[in-house]
């Protein structure tokens, strides 16, 4: 079953695909932004919604931070939405965008954006778990300052392999190989969730810089919600199969993009868990040879 949000995102993802072939493509789809108000509930805190629940204002200050969740769970498809995050300093607040079965041994993929000082970059970090299991930690400057104005972040996730973008550029791949014994979420429903909160003790240079409180509150701002998924409700055993996040053009990223994917890695990766020299894994995580 589709899930009821205003289904936009094949149009993009489509364009991104035919912009990176080189190949026109005619959309005949309209696309409009889906209302945060709709489609979310407040879990906790402060949340702003305005432009008639179009935009939604998350705040941090001493007391509390804040988030929202989605109504639905979904399993498999496409999600995005438009973030410009805090200016000035920001140095040890944590914003984020994710999905999250919110079970034990849970599914989540991550986007956390980690605040900085002024004049230093924000840094965005993604990971994976899958079965309970993360510590798939990967983290890059962005080339742009997110603070400035909205930008686009998004999560493809399919049968073959879960894609991180930024603004039309994938930044990460993380492919189903489950046949080398790699867990991947593909069983588990998972809700879109934002949050804004403190992570003092580890965000910022390693937990060595702290919040200054006398700069609170602290806001992040959410808009132009999309997603097109498998509604978790399906009672199928093989939900919304052969929709367009399941044809053959994304199942893996063609040359273009991974050529985008190598540019992002050589230019403003600074961390990646694959290549961790502080001794926290016994040996390189298998999935490490197999992602593009």
């Amino acid at each position: 079953m589709k899930s009821g949000a205003s289904l936009l995102v094949f149009r993009r993802y489509l364009q991104e695909f035919a912009y990176m072939c080189s190949v026109p493509v005619l959309i005949l789809f309209s696309v409009e932004a889906s209302n945060i108000n709709d489609n979310f509930d407040i879990s906790w805190g402060t949340v702003k919604l305005l432009n008639n629940g179009q935009t939604a204002e998350l705040t941090i200050d001493q007391m509390s931070g804040s988030g929202f969740q989605s109504k639905e769970e979904y399993l498999f498809g496409s999600t995005s939405m438009r973030i410009k995050l805090i200016s000035g300093n920001s140095a040890g607040t944590v914003t984020s965008y994710y999905m999250s079965s919110q079970v034990s041994s849970h599914d989540e993929l991550d986007f956390e954006f980690l605040g900085n000082l002024p004049g230093n970059p924000y840094i965005l970090q993604t990971n994976v778990f899958a079965s309970g299991v993360g510590n798939r930690e990967q983290r890059l400057n962005l080339w742009f300052d997110p603070t400035v104005d909205f930008h686009n972040y998004s999560i493809l996730w399919n049968h073959q392999q879960i894609v991180f973008w930024v603004d039309s550029i994938p930044i990460r791949a993380f492919k189903n190989n489950e046949a080398a014994g790699v867990p991947y979420p593909n069983r588990r429903p998972m809700r879109i969730i934002a949050t804004l909160w403190n992570g003092e003790d580890w965000a910022t240079d390693g937990g060595t810089v702290k919040i200054d409180w006398s700069d609170a509150p602290f806001i992040a701002s959410y808009q132009s919600f999309e997603v097109d998924a498998c509604s978790g409700a399906s009672e199928s055993s093989s939900p919304c199969a052969n929709d367009w996040w399941d044809q053959s053009e994304f199942q893996s990223l063609n040359e273009q993009q991974l050529s985008k994917l190598d540019w992002v890695r050589k230019n403003y990766m600074i961390y990646d868990y694959c290549h961790d020299k502080s001794g926290r894994f016994s040996a390189t995580p298998a999935e490490c040879a197999l992602n593009p």
